[in-house]
């Protein structure tokens, strides 16, 4: 376990009020769901490790009722809260992502979203991601790009790095992962984001994880469309605010990691 590893309660708190419609979520849950989709058939199991409040596992649910779902957390606030947001037929567990509390060869798909970067030896959280996989099993990570954006909005969320895609790559390759491709996203938004952490933050500013006006969601919401557009055309992001990889576990140990 990693005591130095956790969010400011109060963000779980915001986190579980606007999780359900901002729009970096939905966008973040968007991608993680054209991934798995394909891959994981009715009656598979997925993880998602760093579950937070569960607002994932709600998301994916809604579409994929007939999968399996387990979830886990560092902090007991976030488990309580993904606890009572899905109910009791979710397996949330307090549980770190460095040393996961399930068996070899559980899942079908095992996702963490703006989890890696907040523990200090992310290599053992990706062997572990791989420990937990059946042979042919998904692995999608999504991580905050460039350390040079590092801003009020880590501190808040207790960030301990920020990845490039050259980075993760060779996180996932140095677990054997077969099948790698990364992209940034969040490109469109980009100049906006750097603008406010970096020229017009404020005293009171702690994370970005809030409600939006309306007509500003909306807007975000659609340049999001457009990343996604390009996404499902087979086009790829060169520059943005995160990085999101998708690799697969080898069928067998021979089997090396390619970038697709």
């Amino acid at each position: 376990m990693h005591p130095g590893w956790r969010m400011n309660p109060d963000e779980y708190l915001k986190l579980a009020e606007v999780e359900d419609q901002m729009w970096y979520f939905r966008s973040l849950h968007a991608h993680v769901e054209r991934e798995v989709a394909p891959v994981v058939k009715p009656g598979g199991a997925v993880l998602d490790a760093g579950c937070g409040t569960g607002g994932l596992i709600l998301r994916l649910r809604a579409r994929h009722p007939g999968w399996n779902y387990s979830g886990i957390d560092f902090m007991p606030i976030a488990c309580e809260l993904a606890r009572k947001r899905c109910g009791g037929e979710v397996d949330v567990r307090v549980a770190s992502i460095t040393e996961l509390p399930f068996a070899d060869a559980t899942f079908d798909a095992v996702v963490s979203v703006d989890v890696i970067c907040q523990v200090n030896n992310p290599e053992v959280a990706v062997a572990e991601f791989s420990r937990v996989l059946r042979p042919g099993g998904l692995l999608v990570i999504n991580v905050p790009a460039y350390m040079w954006m590092w801003s009020y909005h880590d501190d808040s969320c207790q960030t301990k790095h920020r990845y490039t895609r050259r980075e993760v790559d060779g996180l996932l390759r140095g677990a054997k992962f077969a099948g790698c491709w990364t992209t940034h996203w969040n490109a469109l938004p980009f100049p906006v984001v750097w603008a406010k952490r970096k020229l017009f933050r404020t005293s009171s500013d702690t994370s970005d994880v809030k409600a939006y006006p309306r007509i500003v969601d909306a807007a975000f919401g659609g340049l999001m469309a457009f990343e996604h557009a390009w996404l499902w055309a087979g086009g790829r992001w060169a520059w943005g605010t995160s990085v999101f990889a998708v690799a697969r576990k080898p069928d067998s140990p021979a089997r090396a990691c390619s970038v697709r």
